[in-house]
């Protein structure tokens, strides 16, 4: 029997890389049924009330449903866990900000170990201006918009993560099955703004594609990248990374690729694909790949970015002092300079 959710899902993909045009009427029809409210879940959206138990409850009840968001919704830092077969919608002028907090450790969308998963318009504020963490945690950068962890078949349309403690952005392994790696993760449309430490961070995964995003104004605690590829371990993979037509803008770095921890005794493919970037005002580099020492052990693979565009750049040069020549190939074609 068809699964109809999946086919769903393909349309979707097909309707964001071809316009709306691109989905079909059948399509268009099973995505107008089964609108679910967050009022019906006694959200209130007033932007006062705590409607994180709330949520979480239209959440757990609105699966295989759409769930439409339509307040300005304030929640506590334990952040929201999305389900498999999850569809949230945001409606306009809508968003989830976290209420005053101390906690440098958040994750406002949690999507951990599920598959199929959509999420369209949404807006997360995490209020770093709300954030009392002690002094010792200030440096810490581990509160995240969304949290993806070991799921599949995850697209967000057109998110807006602003003023996260840490990532807007987080894409790693499952924390709870060991070898379950992130894939078929795909964003369109992210902007990243005012993020203390990324807009996005990869650390593994694979078939992950970012279409059009924009990262701006990261700044707060290192490496105050727009985009951030740094496996953690061994364990970790970087298996067709495809990041197209992104803007970085007023970051520290604009697209870093860090290796240090990759390196170990199971032999890694690194394949990240990088088109049409646009860096403005990195303070550093708008484009750096560094600390890979292979001491014997095998990292192969690519590492590309082609035409990007870099204005008023500090440094030109990509590779850092510490990269290992027989690692991955780094390749910069049709690189265009602004003054």
């Amino acid at each position: 029997m068809v699964d109809r959710r999946r086919v769903i899902h393909s349309l979707l993909i097909g309707a964001v890389a071809g316009g709306a045009g691109a989905l079909g009427l059948d399509a268009r029809a099973a995505m107008k049924r089964d609108v679910v409210t967050d009022k019906s879940f006694g959200v209130k959206g007033d932007g006062k009330t705590n409607d994180r138990v709330a949520l979480q409850t239209a959440i757990d009840r609105s699966v295989d449903q759409t769930l439409l968001i339509t307040g300005k919704c304030r929640i506590d830092a334990r952040g929201l866990d999305l389900r498999r077969d999850s569809h949230v919608r945001f409606a306009p002028g809508a968003s989830i900000k976290l209420l005053p907090h101390d906690t440098s450790f958040y994750s406002m969308f949690r999507i951990w170990d599920v598959n199929n998963v959509l999420v369209e318009n949404a807006v997360l504020d995490g209020s770093k201006e709300l954030n009392a963490a002690k002094p010792a945690l200030r440096e810490n950068g581990h509160g995240m918009g969304f949290s993806i962890a070991g799921s599949t078949e995850v697209t967000l349309i057109a998110p807006k993560t602003v003023g996260c403690w840490g990532d807007g952005i987080y894409i790693a392994n499952s924390y709870n099955v060991a070898h379950k790696y992130s894939s078929g993760i795909r964003v369109v449309k992210h902007h990243a703004d005012r993020c203390r430490r990324q807009g996005v961070s990869i650390i593994s995964g694979r078939n992950i594609v970012f279409e059009h995003p924009l990262w701006e104004n990261i700044g707060g605690t290192q490496p105050e990248a727009g985009l951030d590829a740094e496996p953690n371990s061994n364990a970790d993979i970087l298996e067709n990374i495809r990041i197209v037509n992104p803007t970085t803008r007023n970051c520290r770095y604009g697209i870093i690729v860090w290796l240090e921890e990759i390196v170990g005794p199971v032999p890694k493919h690194i394949d990240i694909d990088i088109t049409n970037h646009r860096d403005e005002g990195a303070s550093d580099a708008a484009f750096a790949v560094s600390s890979l020492k292979l001491n014997g052990r095998m990292v192969s693979g690519k590492i590309a970015s082609h035409s990007p565009t870099w204005v008023s750049p500090r440094l030109t040069t990509v590779e850092s002092i510490d990269y290992d020549k027989a690692g991955p190939k780094i390749v910069v074609n049709n690189l265009r300079l602004v003054p």
